[in-house]
């Protein structure tokens, strides 16, 4: 999903920074589960993600995977060591959306987007989803951000509806974040 935003971002026009949170090892840990292992697998060679990414962009889509409806642990801790940023003014009158997967429908997509939008009013930040603003809406159906049902086995590839509401939330994004620049 990440990748496709980028994409999509760029041929909009945005230069784009696409990178990975690092993954927070809780010391309770076993064994990495298979979603651990095919998120791990799919940020090989993402650079990690750091507070002057935040600072630098005019633009941030931040994506996690749904954790009991909420963001995962290692986002919400990235988010929280924002904080002398977010002091000095740096997170505000930027453009933010979010995007999201789980193994079920109805899992807890559009609980994980709004949770991730509360910080997001903390920073005075400015939330760009999607919303009905196009006809594909209707057909992914989650106007929060975008999100996509993994399966069980995490195997669910991206089907049609997600990569169009991939391709128009980065476009939305990039031409509001354009438009608060005065471009």
């Amino acid at each position: 999903m990440a990748e496709r935003l980028a994409a999509a971002g760029e041929k909009a026009g945005a230069e784009v920074r696409l990178r990975q949170v690092e993954r927070q090892s809780t010391g309770g840990e076993k064994a990495a589960t298979d979603a651990q292992a095919a998120e791990a697998e799919a940020a090989k060679g993402a650079p990690g993600a750091t507070a002057d990414d935040v600072v630098w962009a005019d633009a941030v889509l931040f994506g996690s995977p749904t954790r009991y409806g909420n963001v995962a642990g290692q986002l919400k801790i990235f988010i929280d060591s924002l904080g002398a940023q977010w002091a000095q003014g740096l997170l505000a009158d930027k453009v933010y959306a979010g995007f999201t997967t789980s193994q079920t429908a109805h899992g807890g997509q559009e609980t994980t987007l709004t949770a991730l939008y509360n910080t997001i009013y903390h920073f005075g930040g400015i939330i760009v989803p999607p919303g009905y603003t196009d006809g594909l809406k209707f057909v992914d159906g989650n106007p929060y951000g975008v999100s996509h049902v993994t399966g069980g086995g995490n195997d669910i590839p991206l089907g049609e509806a997600e990569l169009n509401a991939l391709d128009h939330m980065a476009t939305r994004v990039v031409t509001i974040a354009g438009r608060l620049k005065g471009e």
